[in-house]
């Protein structure tokens, strides 16, 4: 089990991270919320998640403790895989998403794509009791940043159009919505623009 890895950071995107340690370069997926939180600085620790399938050997990283204890819980339910975590960990903060639990708001759940009404009641059924542990454990291991790295308007636009299709929104129905952002707050960040588009899809 990989739990963690500490090294340079070499690429950063919305929907994964690369850092190099000891001479091997690792592609880490990460959340919306994790890609907030990493600084823009060279060496950099990251908690991870270790998947093995029969088809690949994957990683997902988490600037936060707590995100990736959300994350384990919500894919120990069953239909809910690990790039639909991660897609619900890019709409809703980890504490949004004990929160809907804890109170068992469906509506706020289904407001992740892939997740339906019986998706949503099976996460509250089996999660409502398990979250009260983690919520009072929760760690704090990093402080979201409040300063948003200044990119110009296309490259923003490209890098949200290219995370959103990797989380499984077609580049033809995200496209429209992009471009509606960005006319009206054009000196949005990447992660606002793909904020208020998963807000919209």
């Amino acid at each position: 089990m990989i739990t963690y890895i500490k090294g340079k950071l070499i690429e950063k995107k919305p929907t994964y991270i690369i850092i190099e340690c000891n001479g091997i370069g690792y592609f880490i997926h990460i959340s919306l919320h994790t890609y907030s939180l990493i600084p823009d600085k060279e060496n950099l620790s990251i908690h991870t998640y270790y998947q093995v399938r029969e088809d690949a050997h994957l990683l997902y990283g988490f600037y936060e403790e707590y995100e990736r204890a959300v994350f384990k819980l919500l894919i120990s339910v069953s239909g809910v895989g690990t790039n639909t975590a991660r897609t619900m960990l890019s709409s809703l903060t980890p504490q949004q998403v004990v929160g809907a639990i804890s109170n068992k708001d469906n509506a706020l759940i289904q407001s992740a794509k892939g997740i339906g009404v019986k998706t949503a009641q099976r996460i509250i059924l089996d999660l409502e009791d398990k979250v009260l542990k983690i919520a009072s454990e929760e760690v704090e291991t990093g402080t979201p940043s409040t300063q948003k790295t200044s990119v110009n308007t296309h490259l923003a636009s490209s890098e949200a159009l290219s995370a959103l299709e990797v989380l499984g929104y077609p580049r033809k129905t995200t496209t429209k919505v992009v471009a509606s952002i960005v006319k009206k707050l054009p000196e949005s960040s990447v992660e606002q623009i793909i904020k208020q588009a998963l807000k919209k899809l």
